[in-house]
């Protein structure tokens, strides 16, 4: 596929460690045969205990079958363009789905055959700017006997902010949660929303323990008091709200209270959660992975290290409170968000068993830490980083850094650039000699600052997966750049009149600050990145020894693409005990098997649309299959809305 519209598919897709069970039936880790959670459980390992299909039999591996969800016509249309990224989940022989529309769906795992459907009905005049939904959640009360309505409950978190409990039976409301199976999400939130689009719901919610938890998506930088981004728990019996923890601390004996400087720094908006949350029910603990700030690119409304922004943290389940934090980017100028779930195992790091979170981050990094403390396993060393030149704003002095080493590059010259042509690359060489350009984190300028890893990542929400016996975890990454610049408020509308016209192009009002925002993914005017390739890649890393063990582009090697370039992608992978990681993600359409242990490709085939999804691994009728969404397209090419299923034929 020609690398202009593989661009352009991507630039539209951007606007194990086993604890006991908990009292109910909240899925902590993968069963034998299911899938049933987002990260095949609450711990987010993503990781199968399947053995069928490994790396000798993958090799036969066939589509089984395909399920439409019908939403490509012209009845279907939306304001913005929307993306299947949905990760199925499996559990008590029934598949369930949740599409962009708020649709709900029941399907046979073993022949696609709709069992049930549930109509959220959907207002699809909202502009939201991610349009998609990425799975939904269970929840089993044992207390009811069988064949009661709602003993098993499906929760979601529609794109308009509605948290749904469904009977996992018929996909009828559960009428004594909530509202008649409804609670509005956007009830009660320090801040409120300015227009409905400002806030949505992406990501499924998490159950613990008789809880269901949901984060939330904020819209970027249309201003410094954006809509709160409140981490809050419900009751999932009743819908009855039971904490609450805002990221942005209200309370003076908060320890970070005082990381919040200015007359109006505790106003501040976002700080949300909008990636996937995990959890481990035995602690009683809660894993939340925070994003930015608002505004993103100007923290001088919201001066100090802003804690608990731009961090994993740790709370407790049943009542909300803080137990530990780590900060993984201080002070936030970049839109680094924590984008990818964190992922539960048990890491065998310096010879020492020990529980972990890993959290991989768009800055390139895989912090590794422990699980009670927080405390990095793997060593984390401060480095010093460029300062701002921003009247108002005060970068913080250094960032963490893993031991680990980064994911992804971290820097380019303009000797560096890249480009097909001697005259492509010498437009890149200029544009990147033009720019602010002194490294990692190089603060936003008004001349423009060249930002790599770009805004999208390093590692993005596609997230971790993770292989505890292998002691390997698999994360992919991307390569290219961003150019950021600040905008005096005065001059805003002279810079739109004489910047050109660009497909990756983006103006931001980022109100209640002295500035606007201008930021583009450095790439030619024929939408090829300026950085070298591989522009993609897919990297392993040795747990035990706290290193990188291998490193190959993802994607590049299909006919009349240039050889091992790799290619941008969003979307996770998998792993399993037949020695397996898959991944779709790159918009070349492509789903991959890779060996797990040396990250050698084994297996490939073409989809009906890109796989933006993280696909997903169960056991049905005797026989292992393997799903992905082919959807990431969303409107572009008008095929996305496939659920495809994989199976070695019988």
């Amino acid at each position: 596929m020609p690398y202009r519209i593989l661009a352009l598919a991507m630039i539209c897709a951007i606007a194990s460690a086993c604890a006991p069970l908990p009292p109910n039936g909240a899925p902590v880790a993968s069963s034998e045969g299911e899938w049933p959670s987002y990260g095949g459980g609450v711990l987010g390992a993503r990781h199968s205990p399947l053995t069928e299909i490994d790396t000798q039999s993958v090799r036969r591996l066939a589509l089984a079958w395909t399920y439409h969800t019908g939403e490509l016509g012209p009845d279907s249309r939306t304001r913005n363009r929307r993306s299947l990224e949905v990760t199925p989940i499996v559990v008590d022989g029934a598949m369930y789905i949740i599409t962009p529309l708020a649709r709900i769906m029941a399907l046979d795992p073993e022949t696609g055959r709709e069992r049930w459907r549930y109509d959220a009905r959907l207002d699809r005049g909202i502009g939201f700017g991610d349009h998609t939904s990425r799975g939904v959640s269970t929840w089993l009360d044992v207390a009811r006997p069988a064949g009661a309505p709602c003993k098993r409950r499906i929760l979601a978190a529609t794109i308009d902010a509605k948290l749904l409990a469904l009977d996992a039976a018929t996909g009828r409301p559960c009428e004594d949660f909530g509202d008649r199976g409804v609670v509005d999400l956007r009830v009660g939130l320090r801040n409120a929303p300015f227009e409905t689009a400002e806030y949505e719901e992406t990501s499924p919610p998490l159950v613990v323990n008789d809880l269901v938890v949901v984060g939330s998506a904020v819209a970027d930088n249309n201003r410094a008091e954006a809509v709160s981004g409140e981490v809050r728990a419900y009751d999932v019996r009743t819908g009855a709200r039971r904490w609450s923890w805002d990221p942005v601390p209200q309370d003076s004996a908060d320890p970070g209270w005082a990381t919040w400087r200015g007359p109006r720094a505790h106003h501040t908006g976002a700080a949300n959660a909008w990636s996937v949350l995990a959890a481990d029910p035995a602690r009683d603990l809660v894993f939340v992975p925070t994003g930015s700030a608002s505004a993103d690119y100007f923290g001088g409304t919201r001066l100090g290290q802003n804690l608990y922004a731009n961090s994993i943290v740790a709370l407790r389940a049943s009542t909300g409170k803080v137990v530990w934090s780590f900060q993984t980017v201080h002070h936030d100028l970049w839109d680094y968000d924590n984008a990818s779930p964190p992922a539960l195992t048990t890491v065998e790091y310096g010879g020492r068993r020990r529980d972990a979170v890993l959290q991989a981050t768009k800055t390139g990094q895989l912090f590794v830490l422990d699980r009670d403390t927080g405390e990095p396993i793997v060593p984390v060393e401060e480095r010093p980083v460029p300062r701002s030149t921003i009247p108002g704003e005060e970068a913080w002095p250094t960032q963490p850094q893993s031991a680990i080493g980064p994911l992804s590059p971290q820097r380019i010259t303009a000797d560096e650039a890249f480009g097909q042509t001697d005259a492509d690359r010498a437009l890149c060489r200029e544009r990147i000699a033009s720019l602010r350009n002194e490294g990692p984190f190089t603060p936003p300028s008004f001349e423009g600052s060249l930002v790599l890893p770009s805004n999208i990542g390093g590692a993005h929400w596609g997230g971790v997966a993770t292989d505890p016996k292998a002691q390997i975890a698999v994360v992919p990454v991307n390569t290219v750049a961003a150019v950021v610049k600040l905008i005096p408020r005065t001059g805003l509308d002279s810079v739109r009149r004489s910047t050109p016209s660009r497909v990756a192009g983006e103006f931001a009002p980022m109100r209640g600050t002295p500035y606007a925002m201008y930021r583009e993914l450095l790439f030619l005017p024929s939408l090829v990145p300026c950085t070298p390739p591989p522009f993609g890649a897919l990297v392993g890393v040795d747990l035990r020894k706290g290193t990188i063990a291998w490193r190959v582009p993802l994607g590049g090697a299909t006919p009349g693409a240039m050889s091992s370039s790799g290619f941008p992608n969003l979307g996770g992978a998998i792993t399993t005990a037949g020695g397996l990681t898959f991944i779709a993600a790159t918009a070349d359409r492509t789903f991959r098997a890779f060996e797990t242990r040396t990250g050698r490709e084994l297996w490939q085939t073409t989809m009906a649309a890109s796989g933006k999804a993280t696909p997903m691994t169960y056991r049905a009728g005797g026989r292992q299959y393997v799903v992905v969404a082919a959807g990431g397209d969303g409107d572009v090419f008008g095929t996305g809305d496939a659920i495809m299923a994989y199976a070695i034929p019988r």
